[in-house]
Parts: structure tokens; sequence; C-alpha cells
């Protein structure tokens, strides 16, 4: 019962993080700008994201183009491309995987220790999804903050971090968070199963077969 819910709670985690992560690899929201010294132009915000920039003008209309070159790119945003497209197809097959070998799932000719390495396998891709979002995500935000401090930057041209960046921090952990369920989950039912092999359980039938031999012993050392 516990385990089945430790598993069903794991699955939900992680299929947060997935959702989270394709959601930040759409979001046109990674870098905002800053509204900072003679940049005062409050009526006016523009968003720069993976896959397009959008200026957003007193909440009435929003405008989004996407970009015309990758090369048009910072080296930040051209490689936060590739690791965030993994990590939304790892978190994806580690969801997939995941259910798959639950304990509540039943597929034919399928046992429950081949189940639990399949939990593990799960386990392992959730964290390694999780590290792969985290990556662009830390990467981005490291540079916006240098740059924000950076005096030789123009005013206009800093920015500030943007939801999307804070999402995929919780999207991350979700991710990291389900990997390492399914890991101790399935190195607990590993110890339980070896400490059941290593304690034979005591057969009656055994016992009285002893019993039986060493009656017999007995009555043969009376007759000599």
């Amino acid at each position: 019962m516990v385990s089945g819910a430790l598993q069903v709670a794991g699955l939900l985690i992680g299929g947060i993080g997935m959702i989270g992560t394709f959601a930040v690899t759409g979001m046109p929201q990674w870098r905002v700008s800053a509204f900072i010294e003679h940049n005062i132009i409050v009526f006016e915000t523009i968003w720069e994201g993976l896959w397009m920039h959008c200026i957003r003008q007193a909440n009435i209309r929003m405008q989004c183009k996407v970009y015309d070159s990758v090369l048009a790119l910072s080296a930040d945003l051209q490689a936060s491309r590739g690791l965030m497209c993994a990590g939304s197809a790892l978190s994806s097959l580690a969801f997939l995987v995941a259910a798959v070998g639950m304990k509540c799932t039943r597929c034919r000719q399928s046992s429950w220790p081949a189940k639990g390495y399949i939990l593990l396998m799960a386990g392992l891709l959730f964290i390694l999804s999780g590290a792969i979002t985290l990556i662009p995500v830390c990467w981005v935000a490291n540079t916006i903050i240098k740059d924000f401090y950076n005096p030789a930057v123009n005013v206009a041209q800093k920015r500030e971090l943007g939801e999307a960046l804070y999402l995929g921090w919780v999207a991350a952990f979700c991710l990291l968070a389900a990997g390492a369920i399914f890991c101790c989950f399935c190195r607990c039912c590993e110890k339980t199963r070896s400490y059941g092999y290593s304690a034979p359980p005591h057969h009656p039938l055994h016992s009285q077969h002893l019993h039986r031999t060493t009656e017999s012993s007995y009555s043969r050392s009376q007759y000599v």
C-alpha cells in the first residue's frame, strides 16, 4: 500500500516536472527588459526566449517574432535550445518508463523484480533530465546577472530574470525529486529482498524428519 502510494507520488512529481520542462522550452520570458536609470519606458516590455522575442505594449497587445537565424542568438541561448530539447525528450522517456515499471501496472510475462529495475532506470532518466534542464537555466541566469552589474553594458541592453527561469528551476527540482524517489524505492526493495533470501523459512516437514532421525538413533543406542 505504502509502496504503491510512493510510486504514484513519484510519477506525479515527475509528470509536473515534464510539463514544466515543455513549458519553459516554449516560453519567451527567459530575458525581460529591466527598468533602471534612464530606461523608464514602462509601457513597453521586451521578452526574449529561445525561439522568439516579443514586445508587449501597455498590457494591450503583444507582437512576437521568431528569430531569423540561430546565429542571431547569444551563445548561452544557442546551447540552451539543444539542452532544453534534450531535457524534454528525456523527461518524457522517463515518465513512460516509470509508468510501465510501476507495481500497479499489469504487463504480461513481467515480474516485480524486473519492474524494479525498470523503475531504477526511470529514476536515473529523471535525474539526468533534471540535470540537463538545470544547466541552461542556471547558465542564462548567470549571464543576465553578470551583464546587469557590468558597467560596460548599455542600460537599454540590460535584462532581468524572466518567469521562465523560475519555472525552470521548479521543473528541474521536480525531476530530480522524482528520480530520487524511484531510485531510493528500488534500493529499499532490493535490501528487503536480499534480507528475505538470507534467512530461509523454517520448514515443519524438515523439523519432523530431524526429530525422527534423532529418535531412531537414540533407540539404536539403547539396544546396543
